[in-house]
């Protein structure tokens, strides 16, 4: 039985999958399946009733991928993404018994490790103060921090976690610290549970957050966090906003005492006038650590992986919970 790629929904006996890229941009899709294409748009593709498979759109918002799961009975699978599906757990209410719920783990490890790496050597090294400085025809030179002989904190040590310190490898930090939900032993050295984080923090240089929220981590960077922070220490969120309380941030930031590199925020997006834009020492990416070129391939080959063990009832990756 070949698979449909055109998405018209003709093939009422064939099991449905949506997905928010085009089928026939992605090679090697398994037989048995017919295939339909939705992102978002206002009109669904087909009767979202007959979908057994749904690929939430990626970076549409909430509101659009929650949308058609209310008009999905026969959903077994559904696919974020992200590898954070905070914003989808609201929706398990909605899902039939047994459906479950697959994460992205893995797929945003290079970009989002890339970002974190980016912003680390961009705010240590002042390069906004240097463009504002090129934008204003100044010539200000001067000592900046360098990575190099830093002791890093990775706050989060699953798989983007350890794409962070392959990259922080050849920039001959004095130390990388590996922290995690518990402790381990890992090739590279020990991981601390999250309960050692009151002794870790005071030595840290860089404290890079890239833990998943969940209950337990929403707002663990406090202001009891933040004081222990070292004086001139560099804060970097490639995370998730709700895990740092904004306000203590500010409190940091605006007496000069911590810096800051944000790619996520709270609330966000961030509004016009909310005083992070103008905190100083603070660099804002706008939540860009994984639409990049890295995106697309991982995410097909994400897609065909998930779904041909969907076809042979395999175990599917990345479950992170089922509706029983």
């Amino acid at each position: 039985m070949s698979a449909d790629h055109s998405g018209t929904g003709t093939d009422e006996g064939r099991p449905l999958a949506w997905l928010p890229i085009r089928p026939e941009e992605i090679e090697g899709l398994p037989d048995g399946l017919e295939y339909a294409y939705w992102n978002g748009e206002p009109d669904f593709p087909t009767d979202p009733a007959r979908c057994v498979f749904y690929c939430v759109p990626y970076l549409k918002g909430t509101t659009v991928s929650l949308r058609p799961l209310p008009l999905m009975p026969k959903v077994k699978v559904v696919q974020a993404l992200t590898a954070g599906v905070d914003d989808l757990l609201p929706a398990l209410s909605l899902l039939p018994p047994g459906a479950r719920l697959c994460s992205a783990r893995g797929l945003h490890d290079a970009s989002t490790a890339e970002l974190a790496l980016a912003l680390v050597l961009a705010s240590l090294r002042d390069v906004p103060g240097f463009v504002r400085a090129q934008d204003a025809q100044e010539w200000r030179q001067g000592f900046r921090p360098a990575l190099a002989d830093s002791s890093v904190l990775i706050v989060g040590y699953g798989s983007i976690g350890s794409a962070v310190e392959d990259r922080l490898v050849p920039f001959e930090c004095a130390r990388v610290v590996r922290v995690a939900r518990s402790s381990r032993m890992t090739a590279r050295g020990p991981v601390h549970s999250v309960a050692d984080l009151p002794a870790l923090l005071p030595d840290a240089d860089v404290v890079i957050l890239v833990t998943p929220l969940t209950e337990e981590t929403r707002g663990m960077a406090d202001a009891e966090f933040l004081a222990r922070m070292k004086d001139g220490a560099l804060l970097v969120n490639v995370a998730r906003g709700g895990i740092v309380d904004t306000k203590a941030l500010l409190r940091e930031l605006e007496n000069g005492r911590l810096r800051a590199a944000l790619d996520v925020t709270d609330p966000e997006p961030l509004p016009p006038g909310h005083p992070l834009w103008s905190a100083p020492g603070t660099l804002i990416t706008p939540h860009v650590g994984g639409p990049s070129s890295a995106f697309a391939p991982r995410a097909k080959a994400l897609l065909r992986d998930q779904l041909a063990r969907f076809v042979r009832d395999e175990p599917l990756r990345n479950v992170v919970t089922s509706e029983a």
